[in-house]
């Protein structure tokens, strides 16, 4: 579509009766919170069924995961950066825009993230080494990892194109795609661990390659229906030559937001290393925990991709008033949401913990980790969406200061409690109840005050805009 026809839609679209704000951000978060909760889901059978192996399995594998994490953050500019600037051209009626956009990510995104997958490959067993973990530790977390790592274009290329689809608001298209690829995750990875139905055994590293085989799928599928075209765009244009203008646009956004999940990936991965001086059966109780705990986040992460696409669309339709709303009931019900899953979460804390361990210690460690950590849900609600809000807008460098700056003081502080004061692990986690308070007031304040300023330059615009035709009328 050329972008007459995209303005001819957009000068349409007001005929159309749009659902409230309320309701918008329902339809984009549910099915994102649906889509996360999958993904998670696929984390925890993963972790159950190679629980099932031994401990040192467990920890092998989550903490070569904790490493993919933190190299799929040094991929994210692309995402986030792709994923607002879709918005923003989709809110301004630009679809020819929105699908150059989106194919130039996709292309962008391969280009990179090849030389990691070899890189990643080789590097895999002294990147494992740095966390000082044991010798059957090591030995898992590197086989896992090198998958991991020659398999990671599909991932990227996944999270791509789902970033893409909800910049549009069509959140539901990556939810269906990922609830077919975990349901053949489930089968795949079972086989592929215990050798069933014809497939090898191969243990923990057969969660990997079930795990890459399923998004592979995934990733496939996405491509097909973005090819076909979702809401007037369609990545089907002829031009896939790398573009350096759309990538120094795209990363313009996405560079401070890439840096951000990396350092934030980079603290976590340091609390892996603080928690695995404490003893493996510390470890194995901190990855489960770590997957546990995720659940409560998924509202949070929800409503705040929610909030980035609507203020992203609001900003390019011009419309201070639509994108404060959106960010302050996205807010409002991922505080509700995840404070009522960190109440579950406290107090099933025990029973969940055994489902996937018997150990005394891993159980008693991870429920002391979860039940801290419940009680930070609502605060961590605030400082998700307003950070995303805050990125719809174009503005990824102040929620990289303040959430990495958040972050590292609390690995500080935990690394200060563990080597100097005896601290376990429910001192690592408990630091987040000192640091996650002051996090959420300091971003709340600071979309508070963007949308003030960018209100106040409407109002300019308009007045002057007002005068000229006043003038043009004499």
């Amino acid at each position: 579509m050329n972008e007459s026809a995209a303005g001819a839609v957009s000068a349409s679209a007001p005929e159309t009766p749009r659902p409230s704000a309320q309701k918008r951000v329902f339809n984009l978060a549910w099915p994102v919170i649906g889509e996360s909760f999958l993904e998670t889901l696929l984390m925890v059978v993963d972790t159950w069924m190679v629980a099932q192996l031994s401990t040192a399995a467990i920890a092998g594998v989550g903490a070569s995961v904790q490493v993919l994490f933190f190299i799929i953050a040094a991929l994210g500019a692309l995402s986030v950066g792709s994923s607002v600037l879709v918005a923003q051209a989709y809110g301004a009626g630009k679809l020819a825009e929105a699908a150059r956009l989106a194919r130039q990510s996709i292309v962008w995104s391969v280009i990179l993230s090849l030389p990691l997958a070899v890189i990643g490959y080789f590097l895999a067993g002294p990147i494992i080494a740095l966390f000082g973990v044991e010798a059957d530790v090591a030995r898992i977390g590197k086989e896992y990892l090198q998958v991991t790592m020659a398999t990671v274009v599909v991932l990227i290329v996944l999270m791509i194109g789902g970033g893409a689809l909800r910049g549009l608001g069509d959140s539901q298209t990556p939810m269906r795609v990922t609830a077919l690829a975990n349901f053949v995750n489930v089968f795949l990875t079972y086989g592929l661990i215990f050798g069933v139905a014809g497939l090898p055994a191969l243990g923990a590293v057969g969660s990997a390659w079930g795990t890459f085989l399923s998004r592979l799928l995934a990733a496939a599928l996405l491509v097909f229906v973005m090819w076909r075209g979702r809401k007037g765009v369609s990545i089907s244009g002829s031009n896939w030559l790398p573009e350096f203008s759309v990538a120094s646009s795209v990363l313009r956004i996405g560079v401070p937001a890439a840096l951000e999940q990396l350092l934030t990936s980079a603290g976590f991965t340091m609390m892996t290393a603080i928690v695995a001086t404490l003893g493996t059966a510390a470890l194995a109780s901190h990855r489960i925990a770590f997957n546990v705990l995720s659940l409560s986040f998924l509202p949070g992460f929800g409503f705040a991709i929610a909030a980035t696409a609507l203020v992203g669309q609001s900003v390019g339709a011009h419309e201070p008033e639509e994108a404060a709303e959106a960010a302050s009931i996205a807010t409002r019900w991922a505080a509700i949401w995840m404070g009522a899953m960190g109440v579950v979460s406290y107090f099933l804390a025990e029973p969940i913990m055994r489902l996937f361990s018997q150990e005394d210690a891993v159980v008693h460690a991870g429920v002391a980790a979860v039940q801290v950590v419940a009680l930070a849900q609502p605060f961590w609600a605030v400082l998700f969406v307003q950070s995303g809000a805050l990125r719809g807008m174009g503005n990824t460098s102040f929620p990289l200061r303040a959430n990495t700056g958040g972050i590292w003081s609390t690995m500080l502080i935990a690394w200060l409690a563990v080597t100097y004061f005896n601290g376990g692990i429910v001192h690592v986690w408990g630091v987040f109840l000192l640091t996650s308070p002051v996090m959420a007031v300091v971003l709340w304040k600071r979309f508070r005050r963007a949308v003030k300023e960018w209100s106040e330059v409407a109002d300019e615009s308009t007045q002057h805009f007002g005068q000229a035709e006043a003038v043009g009328t004499q």
